[in-house]
């Protein structure tokens, strides 16, 4: 298991452009990925419980990847962060 914090930078912060890429890119791993907010959970791959988490500018969201690829999965998670959030 892989974790990782990140805090959003986009002015607006998680809404649906940016939660569908982020459902898009977990997707393509085989390995579970979970978005946690304020006390909440939810798969990376579910877009209406990552749009309703209320994830805004400035907050930090810890990033889980546990399964068979993980080590790929997280690099390529943490560069989809850096580089839209």
């Amino acid at each position: 298991m892989k974790t990782f914090q990140y805090e959003i930078t986009d002015p607006i912060g998680i809404h649906a452009r940016p939660a569908g890429q982020l459902v898009k890119t977990a997707k393509a791993f085989q390995s579970k990925v979970m978005v946690e907010h304020n006390g909440k959970q939810t798969e990376a791959t579910r877009l209406m419980s990552l749009m309703g988490m209320g994830i805004r500018h400035g907050s930090v969201v810890t990033v889980t990847v546990e399964g068979p690829d993980e080590e790929a999965a997280v690099q390529q998670l943490q560069a989809f962060f850096r580089e839209t959030l």
